[in-house]
């Protein structure tokens, strides 16, 4: 019997940022600002082909006893903290096997009562040291854009039937910049399971546009999941935009999450 796209809904966590000057308390979920990190954590770095040692900007924390009762489909641990670092100067898409390591997700599944605010590096420039933002989360049912389904599923979409659901979703959730855990991408350019399976078999895929899909690892499409999607942050004084009004997409192999292995996860970056 043939599935629908009803049957490939999943559930989202929403992260909202909050228009407020407000802080954070202590290990609470948020975007930016100084993460709550244990006092012996070694922040990330990233070296490039050329030898250039850049160090990671952190970009949010999530404490996952605030998001579990969101966490419909119980996907991630439900205590500790989620930690996600991107490296913005060179603000790498993603399309190249040696582009791992530019970002990276660290899980503490400790107590959290001995967390500390982390200084960041010296030659972390102002720039890419993001201000903090308080969020608000909710949860959300949402379907995959017809390129996901497809490249799930090996069939095309009803878009009929696509369409219908979409516009449904649209108004029950009209935000245009999305931040987000779990559930699907928000696509930009196209689908990213496979490229995700490309690349963590060392291929380099190039643009997304001209993306050759080598059809051995399209089996291997489902066996990854969306993880954190960053869209444009920003607040009176500030923004962050990755490439022209571009989102950030960290992925992980559906068993590493359910291993609590953080550590072999692929950031891609779409932009218009």
């Amino acid at each position: 019997m043939k599935m629908g796209l009803k049957d490939f809904i999943k559930n989202s966590i929403l992260l909202k940022p909050c228009d407020t000057k407000m802080s954070a308390p202590k290990c609470a979920s948020k975007i930016g600002g100084k993460p709550d990190l244990p006092y012996n954590f070694e922040w990330y770095t990233y070296k490039d082909s050329d030898g250039k040692v850049y160090p990671l900007s952190f970009m949010a924390q999530i404490n996952l006893e605030e998001v579990h009762l969101l966490d419909k489909d119980k996907l991630l641990p439900d205590k500790g903290m989620l930690y996600f670092f991107y490296e913005l100067e060179t603000m790498n898409i993603g399309c190249s096997p040696k582009e791992k390591g530019s970002a990276k997700v660290f899980y503490y599944e400790g107590g959290i009562d001995s967390l500390v605010p982390a200084d960041f590096p010296d030659d972390l420039d102002e720039g890419y040291r993001l201000p903090e933002f308080v969020i608000k989360m909710d949860d959300r049912q949402e379907l995959p854009f017809c390129e996901e389904y497809n490249e799930l599923t090996g069939m095309h979409a009803d878009y009929e039937e696509y369409n219908r659901l979409k516009a449904q979703e649209m108004m029950l959730y009209p935000d245009e910049e999305i931040h987000k855990l779990l559930g699907y991408a928000d696509l930009v350019q196209g689908s990213m399971l496979v490229a995700c399976e490309m690349l963590d078999n060392g291929i380099y895929i190039g643009d997304f546009g001209h993306l050759k899909v080598k059809p051995k690892y399209m089996d291997k499409a489902s066996e990854w999941q969306l993880l954190l999607q960053m869209d444009t942050v920003s607040n009176d004084d500030y923004e962050l935009m990755f490439g022209d009004c571009g989102r950030i997409y960290f992925y992980i192999k559906k068993e590493d999450l359910r291993r609590r292995n953080f550590d072999n996860i692929w950031l891609i970056s779409q932009c218009c």
